[in-house]
């Protein structure tokens, strides 16, 4: 059963429906904790009950090898001698047999039980005490609030001061505490997943490989072990591709700066400067001007009005904010807004430095983004071509990352209004590492991403689909509900990405993990949210099934028939597994074991840094 996640800005509110949902997460959480206990006592029971099989045997191979056939005469035959020599072969092959079951045992602790007593020690443990500093803090708010409230108003005002001060200390120790607790336990949730299951798989892993089975049911073994090797390892992709994006949001709401902006005011205002054209030039005019957060409703009163004149307030209907490019206007503090009414942007100029960023934090302001237009086009053509030229075979190609300030310079030379794209790619001063993330940022920095907002839902629904053939029709007819400059692009990117991953043998990015690394730059989220980040690891998904089907997808316009709505995923089920057929041959047992962790050597995994 599915629980919903938990936002850190429900902690400054602390509702009962909070408090009821992060119940809900606590009984998961002994529940899983009763389960590890009951799986590590049973896993010790199997553990010696192998000890002891395994001793028995060892006892009966020295009985078998102790022992010589007498014989009649003074030669044998060779039917005879074969005869007498068995005993001992028998007892070298138990015994062979056996070595290998004590290395088993032996590291069985590593493979099992230390590493679900380290994730219960570690994991749950850590949450258990977050839990306990989070109720703790609780307590103290919640008491001092009620103590705050029962003050006198005929106290000195240095008291009711000083009361002031040591309430909104606690609530910022609560709040603190508040928001570590629910970082903590929606992570350990998902750590679960795979800090739990691979232990398991390992250990079971090598009872199978030791059991004395045949060769036929080992290797029917492997499939399914290297194909629950590929979940585990995309999951721990995605939970890597979310979890430091998670910890600078939790970081950010921390802040004390976040907790009063929870409670601000919703509406800003103050002196701002509008940069009007003019016949005879440009000029900057002065306003008194106002914010309406709840309705984005923008209010210009001219502070200076010219006299004769009856110049009432301007009402503007906000759309976007970005911050002004210092190279872009010769003056300071500039930032534009989008209106519904007008079809250019305003600039408006703020007092200070930290004045604008209150003004871009009311309007949810974002940096300077770039267009999806013939520049931009140009520019990601000649980025393909490069990487295609000299980097397809470059272990890690996009994976690694490039200076920001080299970054910086390029998409600066590159998208210069007085010449723009006039730069040499194959100069010496740009690397392969600079040119992959100059790529990346300007996609990250497009004013709405290249598969849209507008479809970014219907396109994690498709993902989420358990239907192979569903999943691929939802996202092939999507992916044509974009305008055509995003699918154009996008057509470009991808069978660019195509060619990259052909080359996975040599530069170790196959569709998965190129996945991790665009998913979230081509269908990033409108909101920074915890839920946002979640569906992550399904917008990965969405872009590795546009690489692995790009011919189906791509090259053909989808059927009208076929273009239904995805739909929620079912309930997911146990696969049931085919009985194995043991075959009656001799088998000889050839154990590696790899302390806690199992290896998929045919896997071509970059492993994330």
């Amino acid at each position: 059963m599915g629980h919903p996640p938990l936002e850190f800005s429900d902690c400054y509110e602390d509702s009962p429906d909070f408090r009821e949902r992060l119940k809900c997460y606590e009984l998961e959480l002994e529940r899983t904790s009763k389960f590890l206990k009951d799986v590590i006592k049973d896993g010790n029971s199997v553990i010696n009950a192998i000890k002891g099989y395994s001793v028995a045997v060892q006892k009966f191979s020295q009985t078998l090898g102790v022992f010589q056939f007498d014989f009649i005469g003074d030669s044998l035959t060779d039917d005879e001698m074969n005869i007498a020599e068995s005993f001992q072969e028998f007892a070298g092959l138990l015994q062979e047999v056996e070595d290998d079951r004590m290395m088993l045992v032996q590291n069985a602790c590593d493979l099992l039980i230390k590493p679900l007593e380290k994730f219960r020690k570690e994991q749950i443990g850590v949450t258990k005490e977050r839990r306990k500093k989070f109720e703790k803090e609780s307590e103290k708010y919640y008491s001092q609030l009620d103590k705050h409230l029962n003050l006198s108003a005929k106290k000195k005002e240095t008291q009711l001061q000083e009361a002031d001060e040591l309430l909104d200390k606690e609530r910022r120790n609560f709040y603190e505490s508040s928001v570590e607790y629910v970082y903590q336990i929606q992570q350990v949730q998902d750590r679960k997943k795979f800090d739990v299951v691979e232990p398991v798989l390992a250990f079971l892993h090598s009872i199978l490989t030791l059991n004395n089975l045949t060769v036929e049911m080992t290797q029917d073994f492997m499939p399914y072990k290297q194909e629950l090797q590929l979940s585990l390892q995309n999951t721990r992709n995605h939970f890597e591709s979310t979890r430091e994006e998670m910890e600078e949001l939790m970081k950010r709401m921390k802040h004390p700066t976040q907790i009063g902006k929870m409670h601000s005011q919703p509406v800003i205002e103050g002196y701002l400067y509008s940069q009007e054209k003019w016949a005879l030039g440009v000029s900057w005019v002065k306003y008194y001007c106002k914010y309406h957060k709840d309705s984005k409703l923008f209010v210009m009163v001219p502070a200076e009005p010219k006299p004769a004149t009856k110049q009432g307030p301007t009402e503007l209907k906000l759309k976007s904010c970005f911050r002004r490019k210092t190279e872009s206007i010769d003056k300071r503090f500039c930032f534009d807004i989008e209106t519904c009414e007008r079809n250019t942007p305003v600039t408006l100029q703020a007092v200070s430095e930290a004045n604008r960023k209150l003004w871009m934090e009311a309007m949810y302001g974002k940096e300077p983004v770039m267009e999806l237009n013939e520049v931009g086009f140009k520019f990601v053509r000649k980025c393909i071509n490069f990487v295609e030229t000299k980097g397809l075979t470059q272990e890690g190609v996009y994976r690694t990352v490039g200076s920001n300030i080299q970054v910086q310079k390029l998409l600066n030379v590159f998208f210069d209004q007085k010449c723009p794209g006039d730069v040499d790619f194959h100069s010496s001063e740009w690397d392969i590492k600079t040119i992959t993330s100059a790529m990346k940022f300007y996609l990250r920095s497009l004013a709405e991403p290249l598969m849209t907002y507008g479809l970014n839902r219907d396109l994690i629904l498709a993902a989420k689909s358990d239907n192979l053939d569903d999943r691929l029709g939802a996202i092939h007819c999507l992916t044509y509900k974009l305008p055509g400059k995003n699918r154009e692009m996008l057509s470009l990117l991808i069978q660019h990405l195509v060619n990259v991953c052909g080359n996975s043998g040599d530069n170790l990015m196959t569709p998965s993990n190129m996945g991790v690394i665009f998913g979230p730059t081509l269908m990033r989220a409108k909101e920074e949210t915890v839920a946002a980040m979640l569906d992550i690891k399904f917008q990965n998904i969405v872009v590795e099934i546009l690489i692995e089907d790009y011919t189906k997808i791509f090259c053909s316009a989808p059927d009208e028939s076929s273009a239904a709505p995805p739909m929620p995923p079912p309930r997911i089920t146990p696969r049931k597994r085919q009985p194995i057929t043991i075959a009656k041959r001799p088998l000889r047992i050839c154990l590696a074991v790899n302390c806690g962790q199992l290896q998929n050597t045919e896997s071509n995994y970059l492993p994330l840094v």
